[in-house]
């Protein structure tokens, strides 16, 4: 079945009415997203949601539907015509799956490469990962995953017990294995990203090493914890991840923005040494060591 997509802009104080006009009109589903040109938003602040000054309002509708008509319901609920309105055709396919058709091997140094399902690993890949992400967070492509990758393909936790908190996909708990590690423990809130986890596992010949958890088991200790997540959730984490580090372990802290890292730091800093941080672009890995008993 073919689908019938309206798009246009307008200041985000007004995108609830945008939405309701839409969904009047017949709309399956409204989508608000980043304009071109937007200022970026990244993580907001404690007790803070935040929009761009302007968004992008997306509807999509069934392929028999007038969307002249669409159009005027929408001028009328706003008061005047919707800016930048487009009109598009889209064919029937698994939206959810249609960005990994750009999606190819990725190279994170030292032999590890990250490689679709059905794609063929390049002879320089000595440690293959393929990966199919499904609906969870987590392929290489964002820089926090990359730099966690770049860091574990350059230190491979060999015969060590790995913890890999906020898992999305598994790709970092499974590159772990993959180089070495003799256990890693993939915890996630999100069911799908634990399914997705288990997927790849299976993909990758590692099941038996791996054990995955939702964030209300007991964390094991573990040698080497990594966490990619946001910078509020690694602060508020802090206390457990400290606990599940075993002495002289290491973690692993990404997911953060530069002018985050020091907040971060801090949370764990009672009995974590750090190392100078690593960054790409916006983005910082924060690298520690527990204080050996």
């Amino acid at each position: 079945m073919a689908w019938r997509q309206v798009a246009f802009e307008l200041p985000a104080a007004r995108a609830g009415l945008a939405e309701a006009a839409l969904e009047a009109a017949g709309a399956l589903s409204v989508t608000l997203g980043e304009p071109p040109e937007a200022e970026a938003v990244l993580e907001p602040g404690p007790g803070e949601t935040r929009l761009w000054d302007r968004v992008q309002v997306q509807g999509l509708f069934e392929t028999g539907t007038d969307l002249t008509a669409v159009q005027a319901a929408v001028a009328e609920a706003l008061g005047e015509p919707p800016a930048g309105w487009q009109q598009i055709e889209l064919a029937d396919q698994a939206w959810e799956r249609a960005w990994m058709a750009d999606f190819g091997p990725m190279d994170f140094g030292h032999g590890l490469w990250v490689v679709p399902g059905d794609r063929e690993p390049p002879a320089a890949a000595t440690v293959k990962l393929r990966l199919d992400p499904g609906l969870a967070f987590g392929t290489g492509t964002h820089p926090t995953t990359a730099l966690c990758l770049q860091a574990l393909a350059a230190r491979p936790p060999v015969g060590q017990t790995v913890i890999d908190y906020g898992c999305g996909s598994g790709v970092l708990a499974i590159a772990a294995l993959r180089l070495g590690a003799s256990r890693a423990v993939a915890v996630d809130n999100d069911p799908q990203a634990l399914l997705a986890t288990a997927e790849n596992a299976r993909r990758n010949g590692v099941t038996d090493r791996l054990e995955v958890m939702g964030v209300n088991d007991p964390l094991p200790r573990a040698d080497g914890v990594i966490a990619n997540i946001l910078a509020g959730i690694l602060v508020e984490l802090a206390p457990s991840l400290r606990a599940a580090l075993k002495p002289g372990g290491w973690i692993m802290l990404a997911g953060l923005l530069n002018h985050q890292a020091e907040t971060v730091r801090a949370a764990y800093r009672a009995d974590v040494d750090f190392l100078p941080e690593t960054t790409h672009g916006d983005w910082t890995r924060l690298d520690g060591r527990r204080s050996a008993l």
